[in-house]
């Protein structure tokens, strides 16, 4: 049975992994990324997933990446560490190093080259997760031909001890409105789903690990104290802001499009990794539009 997990609820950015030139992370960008959210005051922090190319890192990356994170934390809030791999023995390796550097909880995707697992196969597989490592698991329903339907969740989080939730991503309000109906008891259902953050919260989601709130945080949190507060004005008006920002991020070169929104801002994300395609000028335009009308930098 996993250890009994830290609160898990609210912002959490799902964090981009900076690379420099020869492909190598750059840990003070790292570093300078992780204080900048916590000075905003978010309410935890997400490693290499898919924001940080979590597909892309070697075990020896991801520890890398994990360590840092924790090491700047210092336990203020919980670390979550992505593991995107297609076998159980791999996720288990993976989680078992993570564990070693002291993340609070696994955010794992199923498996989803070309063959999928049953229902039963697929509960196994985060049940063994969860065994192996003793450590919470969020289930990271992202991957759009290999999404998990909403009742295998649902059957996840209520009967499997170690998984604690679920970031319902791959852009489907409707299996997100389906859990949240669900109402699972023993878990938290966090949303993904970018463009429609402020309904999710509507409907019952407990925050959100999603792109947007990498590229805006505070915005982000000022949207999720608002909803808390009963300030609908203010988080529609929010909402408003961070509709355009996501348009602009969203893309086949998404992590690079984030890291472009990042330097505008004047922070570092680093550059991207092959092979995935730069930014052109005209997406950088419209990542600097965007960025302007969201009030996150001056024309």
């Amino acid at each position: 049975m996993a250890s009994a997990a830290p609160e898990f609820a609210g912002i959490i950015p799902p964090l981009v992994t900076p690379f420099d030139a020869e492909e190598n992370i750059d840990t003070e960008a790292l570093r300078a990324e992780i204080r900048f959210h916590l000075a905003v005051g978010v309410h935890g922090l997400c490693v290499t997933g898919s924001t940080g190319d979590g597909q892309m890192l070697s075990l020896e990356q991801s520890v890398t990446v994990a360590k840092i994170a924790v090491e700047e934390v210092k336990g203020a809030v919980p670390v979550i560490a992505g593991i995107i791999r297609d076998s159980t023995a791999e996720v288990i390796r993976y989680g078992l190093a993570l564990k070693e550097v002291g993340v609070d909880a696994l955010q794992v995707t199923p498996v989803h080259y070309l063959f999928q697992p049953d229902e039963e196969t697929t509960l196994d597989y985060y049940r063994r997760i969860c065994d192996a490592t003793d450590l919470p698991v969020l289930i990271y329903n992202v991957i759009p031909y290999a999404l998990i339907p909403a009742t295998t969740v649902y059957r996840a989080i209520q009967e499997i001890p170690g998984v604690v939730g679920v970031k319902q991503s791959g852009g489907n309000i409707h299996q997100l409105a389906d859990l949240l109906k669900a109402a699972p008891t023993e878990g938290v259902v966090f949303t993904a789903v970018d463009d429609l953050l402020y309904p999710a919260y509507l409907l019952g989601a407990g925050g959100a690990i999603s792109a947007t709130l990498t590229v805006v945080p505070q915005l982000c949190v000022d949207q999720w104290d608002a909803v808390q507060k009963g300030d609908h004005k203010t988080a529609l008006e929010i909402h408003n802001k961070l509709l355009p920002v996501w348009r602009a991020i969203d893309g086949s070169n998404m992590t690079v499009r984030i890291k472009t929104a990042l330097k505008l801002q004047g922070r570092t994300g680093g550059l991207g990794a092959h092979p995935l395609t730069p930014v052109s000028e005209q997406e950088e335009a419209v990542i600097r539009a965007a960025l302007v009308e969201a009030g996150a930098i001056t024309a």
